[in-house]
């Protein structure tokens, strides 16, 4: 009769332990060198002139790693693994154009609001507090809840077509999967002026080369937030059908 080795309960919590403390060293380590990348002044030039001379690319590439991150964060916060969700290269895709269109936004807000202030059509036309605090609450009242519903239905997508082998997933399916009560009350209603509304005008005070690179970190947090809201409505869910 053949013995089977089986590992201690406490010996598999401390893999488990090692594990995550692995994965948290390489997401640390990850932050750091994508800091050093943006700050160090060779880099940082070569950021800015990338910005300038090809914003969309830059929106592209910088959301797809920065936002992936925040997204990995995110998955590891609630669920206390890391874990790589189904159709990683995809997603990552699907955040690069959310980059490209928050790169043309932040130009399509930022000049409509100095627009409006110069004409007279909103309060305090020389105020760079008024300037700020108008373009990142009417951008985030505006377009953020559209993109973020957008995202959730791509994540959504992904998820049925990776994670379950679905070739063709249904709008209607894709839309009845989604909590959106849990979606608007928690990252709509209570992410948008808590955190995004402030978070943004502390971007636009910055000169606009800088608005970029504050941009950039900001959209770790949107992958985490966007992560984990969609983790939480899911357990919410498990938890209602037992």
């Amino acid at each position: 009769m053949a013995w089977v080795d089986q590992e201690s309960p406490v010996t598999l919590v401390k893999k488990e332990v090692l594990s995550l403390q692995k994965g948290d060293l390489i997401w640390l380590l990850a932050l750091i060198l994508v800091v050093l990348l943006l700050v160090l002044p060779t880099t940082h030039g070569l950021f800015l002139s990338m910005t300038q001379h090809h914003p969309y690319l830059t929106g592209f590439l910088k959301f797809a790693l920065l936002a992936t991150m925040g997204e990995l964060l995110g998955i590891r916060i609630v669920g206390n693994t890391w874990r790589k969700p189904a159709g990683l290269w995809a997603r990552m895709a699907v955040w690069g154009f959310i980059g490209m269109l928050i790169t043309m936004m932040f130009e399509v807000f930022a000049g409509g609001v100095t627009h409006l202030l110069v004409k007279g059509l909103l309060p305090g036309r020389d105020s760079k507090l008024a300037f700020a605090f108008l373009t990142s609450a009417i951008m985030n009242l505006t377009f953020a809840p559209t993109f973020m519903g957008f995202h959730r239905l791509t994540d959504t997508y992904l998820d049925l077509v990776f994670g379950e082998g679905l070739l063709k997933p249904h709008l209607r399916e894709m839309i009845n999967r989604v909590d959106w009560g849990d979606h608007l009350s928690f990252v709509v209603l209570k992410t948008i002026p808590m955190f995004w509304i402030p978070a943004h005008t502390f971007t636009f005070l910055l000169p606009p080369e800088y608005r970029v690179l504050t941009a950039s970190f900001l959209s770790i947090a949107l992958g985490a937030i966007l992560a984990m809201a969609k983790r939480r409505s899911t357990a919410a869910s498990l938890k209602a059908d037992r």
